[in-house]
């Protein structure tokens, strides 16, 4: 976090507020609305009880018949019963709402998945920004979620003082038939409630200022520490080599050095900054309520009300003073949470600057989709050299292509930009001549079937895994399956396609291996049946030996679509129709394996004679 943010003005941490609410109201606006019809009433069922009970009180003292003293008992027990009703069916109807966490996670969810560029995703320094703001809201329910919570105190607070300054204005009314002198007569003049107004406007300031200006930097540490605890506990728990080299005893002996410094440097500051609140806030509680009781007590005296309405002011009283503290108990929080806001809209703010075009892919059943690169060089964010050159390619449809080429040469990079995952800093990728930024880019990405080198399965049903759906065709899934070579494993398990994999979604899920697991994302890759199908490197966990067979039966497989491999095992490139030779992000050569590994000068024939001895 930025140094200025000790120093934010409070319209900065008014706008951060009223943006937060904006966000809530449009991801959870049924949340907002029944917390709000909450607040009202149960702020409003003590003020009904209270204003009905100094009415029979008064009635009392008045000498009012039997049977207006028993109708007024029977609404208020008939009131407080409703009240009650409704009470409890609004805190069923809140506690169905309460899915704050899963509507912001969901959130997050959807920026990750539609609205952040991938230069976004591949920077660690927004991975960085993301787990911070998953630990403080995990770990500390701050952001967005604190702002939920803040709300209803918030609310309740306000709404608790309307109802109690409603209850209490007829206490500022005047006897004009009684000579008084001395402190009744000034109690009995109008300007003495300007004076009490005026008193509880300076408890109300005292306290918003003493908030906003002794706030420490308690949460900017909090805030850290917990960032630096959570990856101790995640190396201790979830790190092989932390078991491997027995440094457990160390992770423990930096989480205890960690928590030290937090008690240290953050909590002695917090104690200090709440003693002065509390001093400040506690001073001017107890001045404003003596004042207070002595304005009502005095007012009872010269017979401005009756003795029901004692009762009824000293409790609007009590509740009003309890809410101006609730509502500077918010306004704390509010200021307190407003740094981890900033974070949250900082990472909902990434840009998403790339042109989608509007123009339609026109749908082929004989998947004819030309694709050229013309011309493309392509620079990293943040990176001053290129990691493609000047390349120029044009696909034949129906091709089977290999990528070789040392780490770093470019052959991934190619694969980015064919995606559209980003785009050329120099040069064009065209689609049937059209630059592909003027296409729609979810029809456009729905020409490639893709398995990166970091593919992942997840935590589903073997189903869900292969068809990235909830709703699936299961004969098509087990074809895929049976065409990658694991058909027989699952075909014989007792769920079938719903069989879980893994166990970190459902407890009988079944485990399996990592090339299984490369099995798996390569039948995903068939179930989209797309035009393309793009293998970076998916078979790395497999041998050679099988790398090959799957390699050839994918040749099977494709049939009319284009294919591409890349993989740093050379045999599996005897299978390609053409081979294409990436170095320092160039293409150098190009040919089948019989041609390029006779240029004894390429750069093929090297890489292939490093890992001949291991093909002989």
């Amino acid at each position: 976090m930025t140094k200025n943010k000790n120093h934010r003005s409070l319209k900065t941490d008014l706008g951060l507020i009223l943006r937060g609410y904006r966000v809530l109201y449009e991801v959870c606006p049924q949340n907002i609305i029944w917390t709000t019809v909450n607040c009202i009433a149960q702020q409003f069922a003590p003020y009904f009880t209270l204003y009905l009970s100094a009415e029979i009180i008064n009635q009392l003292t008045t000498g009012a018949s039997l049977r207006t003293l028993l109708t007024l008992a029977l609404v208020t027990v008939t009131g407080q019963l409703l009240l009650n009703v409704a009470l409890h069916l609004l805190a069923r109807k809140t506690e169905e709402t309460e899915s704050i966490n899963f509507d912001l996670n969901e959130l997050y969810m959807l920026k990750v998945g539609c609205r952040m560029q991938y230069k976004h995703l591949e920077s660690p320094d927004t991975a960085l920004l993301r787990q911070k703001i998953r630990n403080f809201s995990n770990f500390g329910g701050h952001g967005l979620s604190r702002l939920f919570w803040c709300y209803q105190e918030l609310f309740g607070a306000i709404a608790n003082i309307i109802f109690s300054v409603s209850l209490t204005m007829s206490l500022f009314r005047t006897v004009s038939n009684v000579r008084l002198t001395g402190f009744p007569a000034f109690v009995n003049h109008p300007l003495s409630a300007l004076v009490l107004l005026a008193l509880i406007g300076l408890n109300i300031a005292a306290e918003m200022i003493s908030i906003y200006r002794l706030y420490p930097k308690h949460t900017r540490l909090w805030s850290s520490f917990n960032l630096r605890f959570s990856r101790c506990l995640k190396y201790s728990e979830y790190n092989a080599d932390v078991t491997v080299l027995g440094a457990v005893g160390l992770c423990i002996e930096r989480c205890r050095r960690t928590l030290l410094d937090y008690n240290n440097e953050c909590m002695r500051e917090s104690f200090k900054i709440s003693a002065k609140l509390s001093f400040i806030g506690k001073t001017m509680e107890t001045i404003t309520n003596l004042v207070l009781y002595l304005y009502i007590g005095a007012k009872a005296y010269i017979g401005t009300f009756g003795v029901g309405n004692f009762f009824l002011y000293t409790g609007s009283v009590d509740r009003f003073l309890k809410a101006v503290s609730d509502f500077g108990s918010s306004i704390s929080n509010f200021r307190q949470n407003n740094d981890y806001l900033m974070e949250v809209f900082r990472y909902l703010d990434l840009p998403d600057d790339m042109y989608r075009g509007t123009l339609s892919v026109e749908k082929r059943e004989d998947n004819k989709f030309e694709i050229e690169f013309r011309n493309v060089s392509f620079r990293y964010p943040g990176s001053e050299s290129f990691a493609l050159k000047n390349v120029s390619f044009k696909f034949r449809i129906g091709e089977r292509l290999a990528f070789v080429g040392m780490n770093g040469s470019g052959k991934t990079t190619f694969v980015k930009l064919l995606c559209r995952l980003y785009d050329p800093t120099e040069g064009h990728i065209l689609l049937k001549g059209i630059d592909i930024s003027k296409y729609n880019y979810d029809e456009y990405i729905k020409l490639f079937s893709v398995v990166f080198q970091d593919y992942f399965t997840f935590a589903f049903s073997l189903g869900e895994n292969v068809s990235a759906k909830q709703d699936y065709d299961a004969e098509k899934v087990w074809s895929c399956l049976n065409k990658v070579g694991v058909w027989d494993k699952f075909s014989k398990t007792e769920r079938g396609l719903e069989t879980p994999l893994g166990t970190g979604y459902q407890n009988d899920g079944v485990e399996i291996s990592g090339g299984e697991a490369q099995r798996i994302a390569l039948a995903r890759a068939l179930y989209k049946d797309a035009p393309y199908i793009i293998l970076d490197e998916p078979t790395a966990a497999l041998d050679p030996i099988a790398e090959a067979e799957v390699y050839s039966k994918f040749n099977e497989i494709v049939e009319n679509k284009t294919a591409i491999y890349i993989s740093h095992r050379l045999s599996s490139c005897r299978l390609a129709d053409k081979i294409l030779v990436f170095h320092d992000g160039e293409i150098v050569q190009q040919g089948n394996h019989d041609q390029l590994v006779t240029d004894t000068a390429g750069k093929y024939y090297e890489l292939w004679n490093a890992q001949a001895q291991y093909y002989t």
